[in-house]
């Protein structure tokens, strides 16, 4: 078995390859104007998450554990990366599906590279870590970076982030890493 400096070596390799194809990809395609980027009407508006302007980043909720662990908090509609130390790395805002895991303590417990959502939307970075009402739960990103649009009487469990930021988690969140999910 290959030592865990190779895997970590491996998966940072393959999230900046992914990240680089992907920018690579956005720089050919046309840009749009900022109201042509805007979602689209049948999005709720409570759906797209407000980008985060504050000068000071969003602070590690109280109760949610120390040490390594991805910290999902439900109120906030908000995902810290906290490393060993409790120092938060990376913080971002993401869209949750129509079925939210309890607040409690969970575990990766597997990963896909990519697959299509029960939206029909192609996902990547995936990371499974909860189960409720038989609907699994896992954090992705829409390959195309879009958000998702409302269920219409649909159970998802994904937890949704911008392209950048999955790959982030991706990154950070092996098998076995801790999610910490708060109110």
């Amino acid at each position: 078995m290959p030592a865990p400096k190779v895997w970590v070596t491996g998966l940072t390799v393959g999230a900046i390859a992914a990240v680089t194809v992907l920018a690579m990809q956005a720089d050919k395609g046309p840009h749009p104007t900022a109201s042509a980027a805007r979602p689209s009407p049948s999005a709720s508006a409570g759906a797209s998450p407000a980008p985060t302007k504050s000068a000071a980043p969003a602070v590690v909720p109280d109760g949610s554990g120390t040490g390594r662990r991805v910290v999902y908090s439900l109120a906030q509609k908000r995902v810290w990366l906290v490393d060993a130390s409790d120092a938060s790395r990376r913080t971002f805002t993401v869209w949750p599906g129509t079925v939210n895991p309890d607040p409690g303590t969970y575990t990766v417990s597997s990963r896909n590279e990519a697959t299509t959502g029960s939206d029909g939307v192609q996902i990547e970075n995936i990371i499974y870590f909860a189960a409720k009402s038989g609907i699994s739960i896992a954090f992705s990103n829409a390959v195309d970076g879009s958000s998702p649009p409302p269920a219409a009487g649909k159970q998802t469990g994904g937890v949704r982030m911008r392209a950048a930021d999955g790959a982030a988690l991706w990154t950070f969140g092996e098998t076995g890493t801790t999610v910490v999910v708060v109110k």
